[in-house]
C-alpha cells in the first residue's frame, strides 16, 4: 500500500494562497448542494480555509474576504436567512418537531432572532395548532401511542414526547386516541374523538 503524503509535504506554500475566486468556488458548490443561511456560510468557509492553510497560518486574513463574499450573496438574494428559517420550520413542522425544537434548531443554524419569529409565527398561523400537528406527525415516525404495534407503555411514550420539546397536554392528546382515524379527527378539531 503507498504511503499517502500531507497536503503541505505535497503541495507547500502553492496551496496556502486563498483569494476571492477560490473562496467563490467554494461557496457556490456548498450552495449548489445545501441551502444555507449567512451566518452558517461564512462558518463553512471560514473551516474549509482553517483545513487549507491551518489554523496557525494566517486563516484570519481570509475573513474580510468571506465577508465580502457573503455580503454580496445576501444583497443579491442568493443567500436569504428569511426563506431559509421559512423553509426549514415548515419542514421542521412536517417531520413531527415542536416548535421549541423547531425554534432551537433556527438559532444553531444561526438565522437571526427576528427571522426565527417570523418563521414560527408563520406555523401558527397555518395550522390552527401546529404543536398538535407536530406531535401527530412524530407519533406516526416514532410509532407511539395510536401508531404502535406492541403493549402500551404510557410513561416511555409520555418521556419520548417530552424530550422531543412537547407539554404534556399535547402528548396526553394525542396518546388518549385509540387508533390513526382518531388522531385525523383530532387534527380537523374533533376533540371528541379521542
Amino acid at each position: 500500500m503507498p504511503r499517502m503524503r500531507s497536503r503541505r509535504a505535497c503541495g507547500g506554500a502553492s496551496e496556502a494562497a486563498i483569494d476571492a475566486a477560490l473562496l467563490e468556488d467554494w461557496a457556490l458548490s456548498y450552495l449548489g448542494r445545501y441551502a444555507s443561511t449567512a451566518a452558517n456560510l461564512r462558518q463553512v468557509l471560514r473551516r474549509r480555509v482553517r483545513r487549507r492553510i491551518g489554523p496557525d497560518e494566517g486563516s484570519a486574513a481570509a475573513d474580510p474576504l468571506i465577508d465580502a463574499l457573503v455580503a454580496r450573496y445576501r444583497e443579491t438574494g442568493l443567500v436569504d436567512d428569511a426563506a431559509y428559517a421559512a423553509g426549514r420550520a415548515w419542514r421542521g413542522l412536517a417531520q413531527g418537531r415542536s416548535l421549541r425544537r423547531i425554534a432551537a434548531g433556527l438559532t444553531a443554524k444561526g438565522v437571526g432572532a427576528a427571522d426565527a419569529a417570523a418563521a414560527v409565527a408563520a406555523l401558527r398561523d397555518g395550522a390552527p395548532d401546529p404543536d398538535l400537528a407536530a406531535a401527530c406527525a412524530f407519533a406516526r415516525r416514532r410509532r407511539l401511542g395510536p401508531f404502535r404495534a406492541g403493549a402500551e407503555q404510557r410513561e416511555r411514550e409520555l418521556g419520548a414526547f417530552a424530550r422531543a420539546g412537547f407539554d404534556r397536554r399535547t402528548a396526553e392528546a394525542v396518546l388518549a386516541c385509540p387508533d390513526p382515524a382518531a388522531v385525523a379527527a383530532l387534527l380537523a378539531g374533533d376533540q371528541s374523538a379521542c
